[in-house]
């Protein structure tokens, strides 16, 4: 056998369905769609949501909650993730990204939680850092700076 010689196996490949190519193809002049109707017009038929009239399971189901619009949405960092650096550099979110320590930088930034514990001195700039990571940040003999 040839690469020339190749070709599907019969059947298996159908052709495609061409709706409105006169009335010789069977599927001329309404196009298989019928006379009149609502799934006749163009845009036609009911929404994925429709339940007969019924009041769609969407609209009888209650409200909860609600959205703060003022929330600041971090990119949130562990203290103990920080030992991967080295001693006395500065750490910047995109030194961050780098690592792999944080995915994608969220809308309001990175923010340095107090998790774990820092072995080494590290001037961290960062968007955010809680009371204890900065305190921990000192104490290992770093720097705090707030971009």
């Amino acid at each position: 056998m040839k690469l020339h010689e190749l070709s599907p196996a019969p059947g298996s490949r159908k052709t495609r369905r061409r709706a409105g190519r006169g009335i010789g193809s069977g599927l001329g002049k309404t196009s298989g769609r019928g006379h009149k109707g609502q799934k006749s017009r163009s845009g036609g038929g009911k929404g994925p949501h429709f339940e007969g009239g019924q009041t769609p399971l969407i609209r009888r189901l209650p409200k909860r909650g609600f959205t703060n619009i003022f929330a600041k949405n971090y990119s949130e960092v562990k203290l103990e993730d920080l030992n991967c650096f080295e001693a006395g550099s500065v750490v910047t979110p995109e030194m961050m990204v780098e690592q792999g320590l944080v995915r994608k930088l969220a809308q309001n930034g990175v923010k340095v939680l107090g998790n774990g514990d820092l072995e080494k001195a590290l001037t961290v700039k960062a968007h955010g850092f809680t009371k204890s990571a900065a305190a921990k940040i000192e104490a290992a003999g770093g720097k705090v700076e707030v971009i």
